[in-house]
């Protein structure tokens, strides 16, 4: 398998291409997706964003439809910041959006950690700003995340149990 990174920015993230035996040989009967995504030589845009470091290994930043463009122009790949949420204490699981100029974190907590601890409500909203604090020292200070809100109910999913990131982004007039 052979990969590319094609348009990298200034910190070489472009997004991934890949070519080999193992790639598709298009969409069956749908000339137009397959022309949307292979190329005439045959290779593939995957619709990732990544880099290739100089020992030729590939870190993945994230999907190119999820970055967001902060306003003064810096890339956030919402899925690394997701990462780290995910991992801080009754997160189960997150999604980082843009409102109005900011991050904000939408959080589905672990509902059975916390009926388990027995934790109320300000506790809960306690525990959910010091994550977020001890998320912030870890990332640059253009991706930082202003606020967070929790939500009642999982996040809506597609049979992949990917979550639906377009139901949950603000209308922008």
């Amino acid at each position: 398998m052979e990969v590319r990174i094609d348009h990298p920015d200034a910190d070489n993230v472009g997004e991934i291409f890949v070519k080999g035996t193992s790639i598709m040989l298009g969409y069956y009967k749908n000339p137009a997706a397959t022309e949307a995504i292979l190329s005439p030589d045959g290779w593939m845009n995957t619709g990732d964003l990544g880099l290739l470091d100089s020992d030729g290994v590939l870190y993945i930043r994230g999907r190119s439809k999820t970055m967001i463009l902060s306003s003064n122009g810096q890339n956030i790949y919402p899925e690394e910041i997701e990462d780290l949420l995910n991992n801080m204490p009754c997160v189960t699981e997150s999604l980082i959006i843009y409102q109005e100029g900011k991050l904000v974190a939408l959080i589905y907590p672990d509902m059975e950690k916390i009926d388990r601890e027995n934790l109320d409500d300000a506790q809960i909203a306690s525990l959910m700003q010091e994550n977020l604090e001890a998320l912030n020292r870890k990332l640059p200070q253009y991706s930082k995340v202003s606020s967070f809100k929790l939500l009642a109910e999982e996040f809506e999913k597609t049979p992949k149990r990917s979550i639906k990131r377009y139901l949950y982004q603000p209308v922008e007039n």
